[in-house]
């Protein structure tokens, strides 16, 4: 018997404008636990936008977000960790003059509740669990090798993966990634995806912006399409490659 699906990301009515600018307009969308699902639209429909409202970097207008029954809507940015939200950026935000070790262990600390705790993944003992568990999962990547190298003198590619890595080191439910794939080559590209579907095999639940057609078509079951702030479709990346207002959106109409 198949598990019933639930809900766990709940967009509901968001709007937000930036002076007489109207960026985000009734936003209404849901992400079922487990599911793989990209947010994609042409240049400056809101993409990223919405995913500053989602993870609390911009305040919403109005309308509501709720994450496996909880409103965070008005939770700050740096707490919703707590209720199982991370997120990527599409510029790299890793620390370049640390080792890949020691940025994946900095997001450790939002596992760790009191003072003593946040202060034991910087602990410098050799055989501290934190480091242990953070060297384990760059190896786990395939990313073994760069465990104690600087990430600022790493690949391009390779940073993108450790910021991964570090996003999962907090262990959230739900995770959103910007642009995942943008400066990516093909084999760059592809790895990432495998290692996003091992991601999703755990259950953690994926919400991608991405520009990378092929990539979305390879990786997510479902699409939101959003134009000029607007959601103008919902459904699978095949249904949306024929629907008429989405070809519109990005190609737009004949003279």
């Amino acid at each position: 018997m198949n598990a019933p699906v639930r809900t766990l990301l709940d967009v509901a009515g968001l709007n937000k404008s930036f002076g007489g600018l109207k960026v985000i307009e009734d936003l209404t969308f849901s992400v079922n636990a487990g599911d793989r699902v990209a947010l994609i639209g042409p240049n400056g429909a809101g993409k990223t936008t919405a995913f500053n409202l989602i993870t609390g970097v911009y305040p919403v207008d109005s309308g509501r977000i709720v994450l496996d029954g909880a409103d965070i809507t008005d939770v700050p940015s740096r707490k919703r960790i707590r209720f199982g939200l991370a997120r990527t950026f599409q510029n790299i935000r890793l620390m370049p003059h640390l080792t890949a070790i020691e940025n994946v262990m900095i997001a450790q600390n939002a596992r760790n509740g009191s003072v003593l705790g946040m202060l034991q993944p910087v602990n410098l003992l050799p055989g501290n669990r934190w480091r242990t568990e953070a060297r384990a999962a760059l190896a786990d990547a395939g990313l073994g090798e760069y465990a104690d190298q600087t990430t600022g003198t790493l690949p391009y590619g390779v940073q993108k993966r450790i910021e991964l890595i570090r996003a999962l080191a907090a262990r959230p439910r739900m995770l959103l990634l910007d642009e995942p794939a943008a400066g990516l080559n093909l084999a760059e590209s592809d790895a990432l995806r495998h290692h996003l579907e091992r991601v999703s095999e755990t259950g953690v639940t994926l919400l991608v912006v991405e520009h990378d057609m092929h990539f979305v078509g390879a990786f997510c079951r479902q699409v939101v399409v959003l134009n000029f702030g607007c959601k103008i479709a919902e459904c699978t990346p095949q249904e949306a490659h024929r629907d008429p207002a989405v070809r519109e959106a990005y190609l737009g109409t004949e003279a």
